[in-house]
Parts: structure tokens; C-alpha cells; sequence
């Protein structure tokens, strides 16, 4: 028996694809999850960064674009937090146990990850008992 998949929803699809272009950065990952426990000025979220405020700001701009911060301003500050209704903490979740998942994998199959440097695949294949091939 297995799962039951309703009917493909294009729309919803998009819009899937879109929140998940946005935490696709790791710049603007860190940001969301420092957003889903507090909200935020700007400014210490690029201090958080170790960022420009413009840079920081347009990062927030997309989030904000997919629907994933809302935001409010005070006097001259803009504080950012996590956008109410959206499970956005649940969301970093499940992304990160799915990435820890797949790394289990990829190291029980001397797989590395995309982007780890040649050097590193070496040493995970030497901890994983391969002989070291000369170059």
C-alpha cells in the first residue's frame, strides 16, 4: 500500500519553489532562524552577519518577497521576525534533518557533499577504509 498524492496543484507548486529558492542561501538561512526565535532591527542582524546593512536588507527583501518575515517599522528602524502563520522554524527543521540525513549517507557511501574540496573527499574515504591513491 502506499501513500496517497492528491492531485498536482501547479500554483502551490510555485510558490513551494519560491520559499524554497529563498532559504536556499545560507546567508538568508541563518537569518530566518535567528528571526523565528525574536524579532530584530536590522542593524543587529547585519552585526549578526558580520554584514553591511544594505547587503543584510536586500536579503531581507527576498524573505520578504516569498512571504517568509514580516516586518515593522519604529521611528526610523525597521525590525524584521519570522512571518505569523508561516512555520518557518519547522521549515529550518526539517531542512536541516534532511540535510544531517543525506550526509549519513553520503558518508556511508564515501560520497562528499557539493562543494566540499577534493582534499575532504580524500580524508572521508580514508575514514571510511579506502587505500590512497597516488595522483
Amino acid at each position: 500500500m502506499g501513500a496517497q498524492v492528491g492531485p498536482w496543484d501547479a500554483a502551490g507548486a510555485g510558490r513551494a519553489v519560491a520559499v524554497l529558492k529563498a532559504v536556499a542561501d545560507p546567508v538568508r538561512y541563518r537569518l530566518l532562524w535567528a528571526l523565528s526565535g525574536a524579532e530584530l532591527p536590522v542593524s543587529a542582524l547585519a552585526e549578526l552577519l558580520g554584514a553591511h546593512v544594505a547587503a543584510t536588507s536586500q536579503h531581507l527583501a527576498k524573505l520578504r518577497a516569498a512571504g517568509l518575515v514580516d516586518s515593522r517599522r519604529e521611528g526610523t528602524r525597521i525590525f524584521y521576525r519570522a512571518a505569523e502563520g508561516a512555520d518557518v522554524r519547522g521549515l529550518l527543521e526539517t531542512a536541516l534533518a534532511v540535510g544531517l540525513a543525506t550526509a549519513r549517507d553520503d558518508t556511508a557511501t564515501g560520497a562528499a557533499p557539493e562543494g566540499e574540496p577534493v582534499a575532504a573527499k580524500a580524508r572521508a574515504g580514508r575514514a571510511l577504509g579506502a587505500r590512497r591513491v597516488p595522483a
